[in-house]
């Protein structure tokens, strides 16, 4: 047993996103906001949207079927299912037994896993879940599988350019092209209501976006020093941006991953890290006084900050982000959006690379967590995963609504 699970990991993935979209320039124009708000305000370039022909059932048995034809996994080798969602289509029958009618029909009901929610952290939850199982003594030897999906809709103000829509299915098994380093782990969990849905009529969530900035940049800190302390006992010295090839946020609007990002710089100039040069830190330094609240709302901060970190960001984060920008937040679906963005624009020079991801889910919950990449063999392959997922022909055939 000990054998056959090695390298634990996700095999396969397929993403799913509406193909209707709008361009956030048109939808900036409707609004009667300042021209450039959506796009360089929030750093989004379009919004896909489910139409009233599809909701988060429908993309998420997209996602599977797809997946399970393009990688010729017969029905019967899937033992565990979650999903990972915030969108609440019912109180209390879970989305995963929708999903089920895929397998009945093969004739396999014995599958574990039900749903996982809260606010966007549900898909991590989910995801962890199935690696835990595979890596556990209660594995039977089939694959798990792991869903994300969300429909993320706001009512009319500041927020619904923040929306967007997809679905994302993960095969999760050992000897896998995308390997967890489960030690290589840390979460924060607190107790807030900077995002939350008290309403259960209404599908519209109540926000509180100034907290939930920092309540996000709170999480990051907090799971990155303890992240670093857990790399620092294992490896005998210090995490910095440096130990990572790819760093992959969780992106309600691409405007947070920048300053999510130049967060960690900050934190690397603080712990004196090498990753950042002389001139980086000399730029940092005169806001190392303050307190763990201050920096949190100090804007001449967060614009050092983002300037020491550009050329590190174009490098490591850059390429994470096609996805979530020209999609919007995907609520669970938005991390790992991200990451197959990642796996999309870099296919060839990721063998051997380690990759950062943070999970955070208002209200809330966080984690930071470990990937290494290998190019693996077919038909589990990256290579193979980034033709499956076929992202450019995607975004490309969508059809793009005019108001």
């Amino acid at each position: 047993m000990a054998a056959q699970n090695k390298n634990v990991g996700i095999l396969a993935m397929e993403i799913y996103f509406p193909p209707t979209c709008i361009q956030q320039e048109v939808l900036e124009a409707h609004d009667g906001a300042s021209k450039g708000k959506y796009t360089i305000g929030l750093g989004q370039d379009c919004m896909g949207f489910c139409t009233e022909v599809e909701d988060v059932i429908s993309m998420s048995m997209t996602a599977v079927t797809s997946l399970l034809e393009k990688y010729n996994i017969d029905p019967k080798q899937i033992g565990r299912l979650e999903v990972g969602s915030e969108t609440v289509l019912d109180k209390s029958k879970s989305i995963k037994t929708f999903l089920m009618q895929i397998f009945e029909e093969s004739g396999n009901t014995d599958i574990e896993g039900v749903d996982s929610t809260n606010a966007c952290y549900g898909g991590t939850a989910a995801l962890f879940n199935c690696v835990n199982w595979v890596e556990s003594s209660s594995w039977d030897g089939r694959y798990g599988l792991v869903v994300c999906t969300d429909s993320a809709v706001y009512a009319e103000g500041p927020a619904r350019p923040t929306g967007g829509a997809a679905a994302i299915a993960m095969l999760v098994g050992p000897d896998a092209p995308i390997v967890f380093e489960s030690k290589l782990r840390a979460s924060h969990m607190a107790h807030a209501y900077d995002f939350y849905k008290p309403n259960l009529a209404s599908e519209y969530p109540v926000v509180d976006g100034k907290l939930s900035q920092t309540c996000y940049l709170m999480a990051l800190d907090s799971c990155y020093k303890n992240l670093s302390h857990k790399y620092e006992k294992m490896e005998g010295k210090k995490f910095s941006i440096a130990e990572a090839a790819y760093f992959v946020f969780h992106s309600p609007y691409n405007k947070l991953v920048q300053k999510s990002f130049a967060r960690l710089v900050f934190n690397d100039a603080l712990s004196d890290a090498s990753s950042i040069d002389e001139a980086g830190k000399e730029k940092l330094s005169p806001f190392s006084s303050l307190t763990g609240d201050e920096s949190y709302q100090n804007r001449d901060l967060e614009k050092a900050s983002q300037l020491v970190a550009k050329p590190f960001y174009d490098e490591k984060v850059g390429p994470t982000t096609l996805i979530p920008k020209q999609v919007g937040n995907m609520y669970t679906a938005s991390l790992y959006a991200a990451f197959a963005s990642l796996i999309h624009n870099k296919t060839t020079a990721l063998d051997g690379k380690r990759v950062i991801l943070f999970s955070y889910g208002s209200g809330l919950s966080a984690t930071m967590f470990s990937l290494r990449l290998r190019e693996g063999q077919h038909p589990f392959s990256l290579s193979k995963i980034a033709s499956v997922m076929n992202v450019s022909e995607k975004l490309k055939s969508r059809h793009e609504v005019n108001l």
